[in-house]
């Protein structure tokens, strides 16, 4: 299981999600170009120590990161899915695609992805913030799996 972000906007949702990533034991694809700088401050301060402990792979463009997918099914978050989250069945090898926070993903992304899928929210909301949309899916696909880190099991070793 892995969590990308298709040219993220804002520092602090990336830091966060990273965090969210590194505690749960999931690799991270960070697609550029950054509305940001990598260094930028705010980045490090959501993150916090997590940041090294994340597997992340940076990928210069949407090409690059599309022709690593391999056999990973991309299953792209976003307000116009095509399934509720509730519906779908996550497998352990997928990818979870975040839009950017100003413009979500652009067609050619929707028309790659595998599975378009939505998290519903009340009518009249436009949507959830990047990183809690992340975190929502996530724990979705995890449970859905069995992914996630069994913290029990590692305070007995």
């Amino acid at each position: 299981m892995r969590l990308a972000l298709y040219e993220p906007d804002i520092p602090q949702n990336t830091g966060t999600v990273l965090r969210l990533a590194a505690c749960m034991g999931v690799g991270v694809d960070l697609i550029e170009p950054f509305g940001f700088l990598w260094d930028d401050r705010r980045l490090r301060r959501a993150g916090m120590d997590y940041l090294d402990a994340v597997a992340l792979v940076r990928h210069q463009s949407w090409a690059a990161f599309a022709s690593r997918l391999g056999e990973s099914r991309l299953i792209v978050l976003t307000t116009r899915g095509t399934m509720e989250l509730g519906s779908f069945v996550f497998q352990p090898g997928d990818t979870l695609l975040m839009g950017r926070e100003s413009q979500g993903v652009p067609e050619y992304v929707h028309d790659r992805a595998d599975h378009r899928v939505v998290i519903p929210i009340n009518p009249g909301m436009r949507s959830l913030n990047v990183a809690t949309a992340a975190a929502i899916a996530l724990g979705e696909a995890l449970r859905q799996t069995g992914g996630f880190p069994n913290a029990a099991k590692k305070e007995a070793s």
